[in-house]
């Protein structure tokens, strides 16, 4: 079963409507239409599954180095789950993922300003 199509993507209060554009064997790709905001959820693996989601986001913004001038810079953020093929059930899987967003999310993202401070 596929993700719904369009997906939706919020950042910074600006959704974006993200339609499929590719679907490869256990991978799909979701797209804005200016480009600037991708969406990949793939499966991969056979002794242990890897499952991941990830948003790619790309701004065009003025170049700090040349007066006048805008560049595109662009960065990703993913979610991968790395399983076995037995001991874990879907429900374990979920719950443990659970644990780590609400982890990151806990005082109003706290934990994610401190690993975008490269801190450890």
């Amino acid at each position: 079963m596929a993700f719904a199509d369009p997906q939706s993507i919020t950042v910074n209060a600006v959704a974006a409507s993200l339609p499929r554009i590719s679907t490869v064997g256990s991978s799909s790709v979701y797209q804005s239409a200016d480009g600037l905001v991708r969406l990949t959820v793939s499966h991969s693996g056979t002794k242990r599954f890897r499952r991941m989601i990830r948003i790619d986001h790309a701004k065009v913004a003025a170049d700090p180095f040349t007066t006048g001038q805008n560049q595109k810079y662009s960065m990703s953020a993913y979610v991968v789950a790395d399983v076995p093929t037995v001991g874990y059930s879907a429900a374990e899987q979920k719950q443990v993922v659970d644990a780590l967003v609400a982890y990151l999310a806990a005082t109003s993202g706290a934990r994610v300003t401190q690993l975008l401070g490269a801190e450890n």
